[in-house]
């Protein structure tokens, strides 16, 4: 058995076909006893050529494969990882890497079809692989195909490496808007930028008065020494508490794109938890359902954000209707900090939405409440009639136009008693989540 599976490594290549049909017209000649010895010998000649061929193929103690990839990556991110291929073989080789990963990452730009490499070198070969489905995985078995110096027989070598691999949420932007942040330029993201005045109550400093500054912070002492109106500048507070709040439930399964809407929220919840652990503030999660899925404590000690995505990455949205009052009640037990509370959530429906109306309104007596509504632009491309629609399109019309109303009458409610809105769509969630932190900062709501 074990020569069979031996054997079973060596495959023939299309130059062995293309030899064969070569060759055949010889068998034209096997009708009389001259033909059939020609033929005989070169079908002799073509089987040895194959075996020594096939015996000037390494072996597997001959060369070495590794496969190195990332330990981890984040939901549509894309990262470079690469095989290093190592010979100890005293002549040049071509090989091949053929592998099937798992369904949770993808090669966008894997190893050519075939490799030259020199005599007892390393051959490192690049790859290009992108995360698709959160969770650890492992990456599989992987074949380095070496045809023989004729290119008669070939032979695959099987590896079977422990390597894992596990996809989180995306959190690839957190640097780009944590600079950004700090620089107060959102505008490079398509968003308003927010003039970063100190509206805590330590005094910083004094600079000239500019259009848009708070009156009351006129300091008409040093306007009158300097003839030209001075205002007081101010820190901004920090160790505050953010609690990011996660809707797990069935709205936010609907695809956004190649995505769902769970995706994009959580890599803006990192996002955010990212950049409000730089300003010094607290950042704790709470994720929801029908149950609570998980919570941590708000806190800002090293490997925050660390456990946060680990707490995320085996979250899932679920086809559950979300629990609203279990999970601020959850909130308001465990946390009795003033706290912004970044609930992320749809309210297209009339039951969801007077459910979180209510407990945000209740809810904003102790903590500042912050709705992260993701627009269904799906939805909205669905509310408008297009001419020459039928009775059933012109039906869905004005059922996905009710529902936006109803949305729309939602939002406007909790604006009306002091809940936070943002309203967007899932592309530009970040950046709109990121600028109403700041401003949130800047003006000392919380």
């Amino acid at each position: 058995m074990r020569a069979i599976r031996g054997l079973a490594r060596y495959s023939p290549t299309p130059r062995f076909a293309l030899v064969l049909a070569i060759a055949a017209p010889v068998w034209l000649m096997s009708s009389d006893t001259s033909g059939q010895v020609i033929a005989t010998a070169i079908i002799a000649l073509i089987a040895l050529a194959v075996i020594v061929d096939a015996v000037r193929i390494p072996g597997s103690s001959y060369v070495a494969l590794q496969r190195i990839f990332p330990p981890t990556i984040g939901v549509g991110d894309t990262k470079e990882a690469h095989y290093e291929v190592r010979s100890t073989w005293p002549t040049a080789l071509m090989a091949s890497i053929t592998q099937q990963l798992p369904a949770s990452i993808s090669e966008i730009d894997g190893p050519p079809d075939i490799m030259p490499f020199t005599d007892r070198a390393t051959l490192v070969i690049p790859t290009t692989i992108t995360g698709k489905v959160r969770g650890s995985f492992q990456l599989g078995p992987v074949a380095l195909t070496i045809p023989g110096p004729w290119g008669l027989a070939k032979r695959s070598i099987l590896y079977n490496p422990a390597d894992t691999i596990t996809v989180v949420p995306s959190i690839v932007g957190a640097g780009r808007y944590r600079l950004l942040a700090a620089q107060h330029r959102l505008r490079t993201v398509g968003q308003r930028v927010i003039r970063r005045r100190g509206g805590g109550t330590s005094f910083a400093n004094l600079r000239d008065y500019v259009p848009g500054d708070d009156p009351r912070h006129i300091d008409w002492k040093a306007t009158a020494r300097r003839h030209r109106l001075i205002s007081r500048e101010f820190t901004v507070e920090q160790g505050q508490t953010v609690m990011i709040a996660m809707d797990c439930g069935r709205m936010m399964t609907q695809l956004a794109g190649d995505r769902p809407r769970f995706e994009y929220a959580l890599a803006s919840a990192l996002t955010l938890a990212d950049i409000a652990l730089s300003t010094g503030d607290r950042v704790g999660l709470i994720a929801f359902d029908s149950t609570v899925r998980s919570y941590l404590a708000p806190t800002r000690v090293p490997g925050t954000i660390a456990a946060i995505r680990d707490a995320l990455t085996s979250v899932t949205a679920t086809m559950t209707e979300p629990d609203y009052a279990a999970a601020f009640r959850t909130l308001t037990e465990r946390n009795r900090r003033r706290s912004l509370i970044v609930l992320f959530t749809d309210v297209i429906d009339v039951r969801s939405s007077r459910a979180v109306i209510a407990l945000s309104a209740r809810s904003s007596e102790r903590h500042l409440p912050l709705v992260v509504a993701l627009r269904n632009e799906q939805l909205v491309a669905a509310s408008i009639p297009s001419s020459g629609a039928t009775d059933e399109q012109t039906y869905e019309s004005a059922a996905a136009e009710e529902l936006i109303s109803a949305r729309e009458d939602a939002l406007q409610t909790m604006r009306q008693i002091g809940v936070a809105v943002i309203d967007t769509a899932p592309a530009g969630m970040t950046a709109a989540l990121v600028n109403r932190y700041l401003e949130i900062k800047d003006r000392s709501i919380l």
